[in-house]
């Protein structure tokens, strides 16, 4: 249930995060707003500051929820994976042994003859150039003059 609503609440602050990050200028101006005198709250600078600020804020939050769902998850599920490893039932001489190709299963139909020889359909070739009938060129696009 904690896990969840942690969840839940990162997602909504990665979204908002995204759309800070977005609204900001690359120079650092935030919006670009203009006008209006320099101590304005929504001045150019001030909604620059008021952006970076609330970025900085929301990446903060985000790294602190990040690092609380790793400790709640952690303690949910029991510990880590490796803890949880049964290392003494493992055998130490077949750990690096090359692994077993599988015998392949051939179906009784596709074996070669006893004479070793395959069968396999002769290869059709179309060549669009050439007439079906009498297996010339004639409509073979003429060759470029040197």
């Amino acid at each position: 249930m904690l896990l969840g609503i942690l969840l839940v609440i990162q997602i909504i602050v990665c979204l908002v995060l995204i759309g800070l990050v977005l609204l900001q200028r690359s120079e650092g101006g935030a919006l670009g707003m203009g006008g209006g005198g320099s101590g304005n709250f929504m001045s150019a600078r001030g909604a620059g500051d008021f952006l970076s600020r609330f970025t900085w804020i929301l990446g903060g939050v985000f790294f602190a929820l990040s690092l609380t769902i790793t400790l709640v998850s952690g303690r949910l599920s029991g510990g880590s994976a490796v803890d949880r490893l049964n290392i003494e039932s493992l055998d130490p001489t077949q750990l690096n042994q090359p692994p077993v190709a599988p015998i392949p299963s051939v179906p009784a139909e596709t074996a070669p003859a006893a004479d070793g020889s395959l069968d396999a359909p002769a290869a059709q070739i179309r060549n669009p150039f050439l007439d079906a009938e009498t297996g010339e060129g004639e409509g073979a696009p003429a060759a470029p003059a040197p």
